[in-house]
């Protein structure tokens, strides 16, 4: 109880400062969809991006260098996420490591829990996400990803939608739900439209969504999300029930958001 209330004065104190000019700054050149949003989503986003700033841990990795530029770039698009819901600040993520560009991990072989695992070679990542652990990132992917908009495509989005999912401790693709209908709707939706993905990789068949998407639950529902925010229309079109659940669960609207921003606009 203590501790909450010294959490809440905190972040109120924190909140009561004017919004930096520079970190605005930042938001209009590399974060482009700050501009579709409207003025109480543009404002909620700016408050919550603070407080995800300032309880994270935020350590550069491999030569990389933390800035505000990175922090500020990161934290609006894992805060987009949120505008909708209800909550923590992604208050189980304990840190956020920045590379400069994608990562070299061992490759590790055993089953065993307390036997022996050998390492063999490496691979590369872009970024993982880990429970109550954390999230990891290529920056120049995160960069490219926030000024470079409409390929269906957000490292950021993809590895903090891994951390709503985990909210209920499971990788599933299933984030908590508010009740029995929402998982009954949510379970029918997602399983017909991983499968249909499925059916249409072994087909030859092209895809909006990624490929990596069909690895598992998990990696659709994180697929899914980055296709939600950044590719809204094509998905409306071509998967309109697994638009609806995503626009019904993030409670974000994003077609409509591009209508608002096309409205008034002079034909070409």
């Amino acid at each position: 109880m203590v501790f909450s209330w010294i959490k809440r004065q905190r972040r109120a104190k924190l909140l009561a400062e004017p919004f930096p000019y520079e970190w605005l700054e930042i938001l209009k050149r590399n974060v482009r969809y700050y501009p579709l949003l409207r003025s109480d989503e543009q404002a909620r986003l700016r408050d919550d991006l603070r407080v995800l700033i300032a309880e994270k841990t935020w350590e550069g990795c491999g030569g990389q260098e933390i800035n505000d530029e990175i922090k500020v770039t990161i934290a609006a698009q894992a805060c987009l996420l949120l505008v909708g819901l209800d909550h923590d600040y992604f208050d189980r993520v304990l840190s956020i490591l920045v590379y400069p560009t994608a990562y070299s991990v061992p490759t590790r072989h055993g089953t065993l829990i307390g036997g022996p695992i050998s390492i063999s070679g490496e691979r590369y990542r872009l970024g993982e996400a880990w429970y109550r652990g954390p999230v990891v990132l290529s920056w120049a992917d995160v960069l490219r990803d926030s000024q470079h908009p409409g390929r269906g495509r957000n490292l950021v989005w993809h590895e903090f939608a891994h951390q709503l999912d985990m909210l209920d401790r499971e990788v599933d693709g299933t984030p908590p739900l508010a009740n029995r209908e929402q998982y009954r709707r949510w379970t029918e939706v997602m399983t017909a439209a991983f499968e249909q993905l499925r059916e249409a990789i072994k087909a030859g068949q092209p895809t909006l969504l990624d490929p990596y998407a069909a690895t598992n639950e998990g990696e659709f529902f994180a697929v899914a999300t980055e296709c939600f925010f950044d590719q809204p229309v094509e998905l409306s079109e071509r998967h309109p029930e697994l638009y609806a659940l995503l626009r019904d669960y993030f409670h974000q609207d994003p077609v409509q958001r591009l209508r608002r921003r096309n409205v008034g606009r002079a034909p070409d």
